[in-house]
């Protein structure tokens, strides 16, 4: 294999990986909220703050990674 495939297979694991982690953990987050909102309603406002504050901080790693890959398939430091 050359280094440009190596680079795409790269690529291609650290976008699908990343997001197989964003999804699994989004949703373990999204059930866990869903049955401590059911045991306490009353704390379902902070909760739901708590929720899609973390919702956003798991996309955004996710995100980063997509960007690292983008990084490496079009301006990559690896080839020449």
């Amino acid at each position: 294999m050359t280094n440009v495939a190596l680079v795409a297979l790269a690529c291609g694991l650290i976008i699908s990986l990343g997001a197989l982690g964003a999804c699994l953990g989004i949703g373990m987050m999204g059930g866990k909220y869903i049955e401590a909102a059911a045991r306490q309603p009353e704390l379902m406002d902070k909760l739901q703050t708590k929720m899609f504050l973390l919702a956003g901080l798991i996309d955004a790693a996710f995100l980063i990674g997509v960007g690292i890959a983008m990084l490496f398939a079009f301006a990559n430091p690896f080839v020449g």
